[in-house]
Parts: C-alpha cells; sequence; structure tokens
C-alpha cells in the first residue's frame, strides 16, 4: 500500500485497549468517579469473553469493592470453592501433600473469565462507556513530542500480499489524552511500547508459563462442586516447572488444565502431549472417562512477578493487569490483580490527570505489595522442584521477607540446542484414549476461525533460519511448543524443508512470541473478530 491511506478519527478522554477484567475494570471506574468522561474499550475478539481465558478461581474481594452487587446476578458459571486438595505425580502414583497456605481458596469462587467479562462490559455500557468488539489494535499512534496519543485499528480486507482487497475497509485511529494498555500477557502494542520507552531497564525479563484449559462434561454423580485439585511433578521432568488443575463445577462440569513454564531447557518438549499425558494419568482419567470434551483453549500467562515488572507508565499510557505481569504465580490467580490494578489506574488518572505517578502507586499498593511477598517463588524451581518446594516453604515461613531477590531469565534463553541436552523418554505415542488426541482436534474445540484469505499475522523475519540453522541446532522447537500445529516443516520439492506457516489455526496464546530461540517470529494482531471463542472458559 503505498498510496497514504485516508482514516476516519474518533477522539476519547480515555481509550482502554483490552476488554478483559483489567481494561473493564478501568472503564467502569472511570466513569463511577467522573461521570462526564468520555472513555472507550477496544476488544480484538468478536465479542467480550471471546479471548478471555484463565484458569480461574477469584478472590472476589476487588470486584466486590467495584460492584458491590454483582453476586446477585453472577457469571452462569460461578461455584464457591468448597475444598482443595494438592498432590505430586509420579507417572503412575498421585501423592498427596499439605495444600500450600498460598494456594488454600475459603471464601474463592471457580468462574468463568468469559462468562464474568461479557457482565463486566454491560456494566461499563450502562454507565456511558463505548465497547467496541471486533476492533483490533494494530499499532501505537505517537505525537510530535513522543508521547502516546491512541492507536489505530487493524484494516480489514487486505489479501495476502497485505494489498486492499475488493472488500478493503481502512481501520480508524482512535485516540486518547490517556492510553490504558490492559491486553494481557505479552499483548504486541504493549510489546512495542516496553521496547520503545525501554520500561524494562533495570528489571529482570517477564517470563511466562503455557497454560491449557478444557471444559469437560462429567458422566452423572462423578463431580464434586467446588472442589479444588492441584498437582506438581510428572509429566514435567524433576528440572521444569509445571503443574496441572482440575476444578469441580456445578452440573457435573469440571475444568482441567495444564500449565508448562516456557523456560523449560528441554527442545524436543512438547506442552501440549504433556497436558494429553496428564489426562491420562491412573488418577485423572477415571474421572473424565466417558465424559465429554466441551471446549478447548490455550493461553500464556506472564510469571515473571515483582522482578519482571516492567514501568508501567510512559507518555499518554499506562499498563494493568496481566499485560504489566501482574500474575500471584504461587497463588495461580490473575483475576483479583487486574481488577484491583485497573481500578487504581482509574483513581489514578482522575485524580492526577496524566500517567505521572501510577508506576510507584502501584508498586506501593496491595497489587505490588502482594508480588513482592511471592516475589522468590516461581524462579526458586530453576534448580529443580525438590529445592523449589524447600524454597517455597522458606518463603512461607518468613512471609516474604527474604533479604534477597532471586533473578528471572528470558525463556527463550533457556532452550538448549540438541546437542546441549539429553532428553528423556517421555513416551508421546503412549495409549490416549481421551479427546482430543492431536492438536488439529484441539483447535476444534477452541471454534478458532481466521479468514484464510488475509494475510498471516504471524510474521517470521527470515524462514531462512527455520529450514538451516534452527533445524540443526534446535530441531524447529517451534513444531513442539505451539499448542495449535501453527508451525510445520514440510517439504520444499528440491530435497530440503520448508516452514509452512497454517495461520488459520492459531488460537492467539503466543508461545511463538516468547520460545523462539532466535527471535524472529512475531506475533501481531489478525483481523478484528478472528480467533478462538472461549466464552465459557
Amino acid at each position: 500500500m503505498s498510496e497514504p491511506i485516508e482514516r476516519d478519527q474518533m477522539e476519547y478522554d480515555v481509550l482502554i485497549v483490552g476488554g478483559g477484567p483489567a481494561g473493564l475494570a478501568c472503564a467502569i471506574r472511570l466513569k463511577q468517579l467522573k461521570p462526564d468522561l468520555n472513555v472507550c474499550v477496544l476488544e480484538k475478539g468478536a465479542a467480550v469473553g471471546a479471548h478471555s481465558l484463565s484458569g480461574c478461581i477469584m478472590e472476589p474481594g476487588p470486584l466486590d469493592a467495584l460492584l458491590p452487587d454483582w453476586r446477585k446476578t453472577p457469571p452462569a458459571i460461578c461455584v464457591p470453592a468448597k475444598r482443595d486438595e494438592f498432590r505430586l505425580l509420579t507417572a503412575k502414583r498421585a501423592i498427596p501433600f499439605m495444600t500450600p497456605p498460598q494456594m488454600h481458596n475459603d471464601g474463592n469462587f471457580i468462574i468463568s473469565l468469559g462468562m464474568l467479562t461479557p457482565q463486566l462490559a454491560q456494566a461499563a455500557e450502562a454507565l456511558g462507556v463505548d465497547v467496541f468488539a471486533g476492533f483490533a489494535a494494530a499499532k501505537p499512534l505517537f505525537g510530535d513530542g513522543g508521547a502516546m496519543v491512541g492507536v489505530q485499528i487493524g484494516d480489514m480486507g487486505l489479501d495476502k500480499d497485505d494489498a486492499p482487497g475488493p472488500n478493503f475497509a481502512p481501520g480508524p485511529e482512535v485516540r486518547a489524552r490517556t492510553t490504558v494498555l490492559a491486553e494481557g500477557a505479552r499483548g504486541s502494542i504493549t510489546k512495542q511500547l516496553i521496547a520503545k520507552y525501554q520500561l524494562d531497564a533495570g528489571c529482570c525479563p517477564q517470563t511466562y508459563g503455557l497454560g491449557f484449559k478444557e471444559l469437560w462434561q462429567l458422566p452423572k454423580g462423578r463431580g464434586e462442586p467446588g472442589l479444588i485439585q492441584h498437582t506438581i511433578g510428572w509429566p514435567m521432568d524433576a528440572k521444569s516447572y509445571g503443574g496441572s488443575f482440575v476444578y469441580h463445577l456445578d452440573e457435573d462440569r469440571a475444568y482441567v488444565g495444564y500449565v508448562a513454564g516456557l523456560d523449560y531447557q528441554d527442545p524436543r518438549f512438547k506442552p501440549f502431549e504433556a497436558f494429553q499425558q496428564f489426562k491420562n494419568h491412573p488418577s485423572v482419567k477415571p474421572l473424565l472417562e466417558g465424559g465429554e470434551i466441551v471446549t478447548y483453549g490455550a493461553r500464556t500467562i506472564a510469571a515473571g512477578g515483582w522482578q519482571s515488572l516492567p514501568k508501567l507508565e510512559m507518555p499518554g499510557a499506562i499498563i494493568v493487569g496481566c499485560a504489566g505481569g501482574l500474575v500471584n504465580v504461587p497463588k495461580i490467580k490473575g483475576v483479583h490483580q487486574a481488577i484491583r490494578s485497573g481500578a487504581l489506574a482509574a483513581e489514578h488518572l482522575v485524580e492526577h490527570g496524566s500517567p505521572a505517578g501510577f508506576d510507584a502507586r502501584l508498586r506501593a499498593s496491595p497489587a505490588g505489595q502482594e508480588l513482592r511477598k511471592v516475589r522468590n517463588f516461581k524462579p526458586g524451581f530453576k534448580k529443580g522442584i525438590w529445592l523449589g518446594l524447600a524454597n517455597g516453604g522458606l518463603e512461607t515461613v518468613t512471609g516474604g521477607r527474604t533479604p534477597w531477590t532471586l533473578k528471572n531469565s528470558a525463556d527463550f534463553s533457556q532452550l538448549r540446542r540438541l546437542d546441549e541436552y539429553r532428553s528423556p523418554d517421555r513416551h508421546w505415542q503412549a495409549e490416549r484414549t481421551l479427546k482430543p488426541r492431536d492438536r488439529a482436534a484441539a483447535v476444534y474445540f477452541a471454534t478458532t476461525t481466521h479468514d484464510e484469505s488475509q494475510p498471516a499475522h504471524l510474521r517470521v523475519s527470515d524462514t531462512h533460519i527455520c529450514s538451516d540453522q534452527c533445524a540443526r541446532e534446535y530441531g524447529n522447537p517451534c513444531q513442539n511448543f505451539c499448542p495449535a500445529g501453527v508451525y510445520e516443516m514440510v517439504d520444499d520439492t528440491a530435497g530440503g524443508k520448508r516452514l509452512q506457516i497454517n495461520a488459520s489455526n492459531c488460537v492467539h496464546c503466543k508461545a511463538c512470541d516468547i520460545k523462539d530461540p532466535y527471535g524472529i517470529i512475531t506475533w501481531t494482531t489478525p483481523e478484528g473478530g478472528s480467533g478462538p471463542n472461549y466464552s465459557n472458559l
């Protein structure tokens, strides 16, 4: 597109990028405090909630403070926590452990984030907020002084060569005095701004986990509403961080999930297959066998904590929620932190009129101090599961007051080359009878939709690295860590291999943008409304 494109412009006082709990909490609180503010929320999913994916056990305190009457009309999936179980898995056994204090869930709720966020959107709209679903923010906009002044929405109707097709519609510019970035983990706009303003200078690299989640309909009488089960150990090896969850809902339904830390070293490791192995473990399979999978999803989780928090303010913009990395990993919870930080951002903007000072305010707030207390739990597992558990015990006893802060390293830097790492026999081909048995089937259960005529939103800057250097050094690990079969090395008809990108499979987890050892894969937003539909996850 060589010719300049004329774009419509929309003007707001505050623009919020992301219709998750952080962004919507910010919008609601802004209008509660200052009803005359002109506020807009942009959501890239086809509907609010379509891209919302979390475990999800929610601490209700921040939502109670934001919307005191929410319990009168809770989401359709909202089950009070009743009982916790914690186990260490081996290949054949499940050994009971004492549930860590951070994982006690008295007073919490098992909810569907995909059902909660539409209700938050309705509350925001009732206050006068403009909520636009299907609007994907494609790039940031900057003023003459370098401050962020809004975003450009992605164009619709481009062909595979990025040229306007017959139904081309240019994306408008949405401008605002202040932009709040609430994109979730590894947000594409947030990533660009962290680099532009060097917001991560002086902090550790962010680290991530790749989370899988399925909703199952169990055979009658098999569920125990409110039962919360967690495990660590198998199928991860002793050097790698990961664990599972099974959350029992009402009506004999259950959420079943697995999180694999993306700081693993084994280039042959396959997180999706590890999740399927977990489901077929002798302690899990009897619960699911005879039942039926309803929905599947995958998403990365910001897990670096306190020492990986970037600066959360910049000229013209603020970062909130998982986009900033506010997940409490030992608790396995982030929704309460997202709501808390979004509301705090709103209060700050109303009181001060600009982002200046927000970073210090959040760090001193309950949201920041909660992270500081648990800063050493996750990095304590870098030396393996047993030292990690021992370190976790020490941090629990001291209340997080140990005088040191352990460091994080970038996930891609932890991957070892094929000749540097002897992979254990993980028995990937062992019989698995529970669905989905492969990634293509999983994508079906994620109800992912992309127009195959649109440009691929997964950009690889040098595919020669894939067919040559990466194949030799790492064995093309993108084929292993992607949970949707997006990356595939195929015959190039000349005796070699070439990279084929099946972009229409993408479930927007963004693991490729994180774990690629060469940093040549960039996840960008596809056409607005594209992607998975996680409405009940």
